[in-house]
């Protein structure tokens, strides 16, 4: 039986002003539904994100603030604090953790920049909504094998698709470079390249 995460649940104290911070940042609103004055429930949905977020009146019992360690996942860790900076997010910096694999706990081990390599899952950025619930963004850009079935590659919106397609012209030039020739068969090798990187297979070389 598939159990798909689709709805996390942050606690707030000003739904309005949640759903203002939520939506100025180009989250989709779902819904704002309100049967009575004591319950509320609005969802929204960050863009590509197969799960969306719940918030309002009377949803939670934990204190507004307290959700931390909620993690957003991008391809592109500069350009996604680029975007929060210009929404008015106030994103940190970007940081690499100390220990090189996921994140301590706060903000003592964190060292300025990206991951030199641009490994996947090593490079973070962190933002807090208004009651202080707090956000990491994480760079994903070659998925752990397993992780995705090679099968069903999808892409989750058209800029997804088309960064996809950006990283396997890129490859692809250095591919062609390699063999000394022009690769006819260019788009079979775009295909290969973007199923792997997504499912986290050996590229094509």
């Amino acid at each position: 039986m598939d159990m798909k995460l689709e709805v996390v649940v942050v606690p707030v104290s000003d739904v309005d002003r949640a759903k203002s911070f939520s939506t100025r940042l180009g989250w989709r609103l779902d819904a704002d539904v309100a049967p009575d004055e004591n319950f509320r429930v609005v969802q929204v949905t960050p863009p590509g994100s197969p799960a969306s977020v719940i918030f309002g009146t009377s949803v939670t019992s934990q204190a507004p603030g307290s959700a931390q360690g909620l993690h957003l996942i991008v391809d592109d860790i500069n350009a996604a604090h680029a975007e929060l900076d210009r929404l008015g997010a106030e994103p940190s910096a970007v940081f690499r953790d100390a220990g090189g694999v996921f994140h301590h706990a706060g903000t003592k081990a964190r060292v300025p920049g990206p991951d030199p390599q641009r490994t996947s899952y090593r490079s973070f950025l962190s933002f807090s909504d208004p009651d202080g619930n707090g956000w990491l963004l994480q760079e994903v850009i070659s998925r752990l094998p397993g992780r995705l079935d090679p099968a069903t590659t999808t892409f989750a919106s058209a800029e997804d698709l088309a960064s996809a397609l950006r990283r396997a012209a890129a490859a692809h030039g250095e591919h062609e470079s390699r063999i000394g020739a022009e690769d006819e068969n260019w788009p079979d090798w775009y295909a290969q390249y973007m199923v792997r990187e997504q499912a986290g297979t050996e590229l094509p070389s």
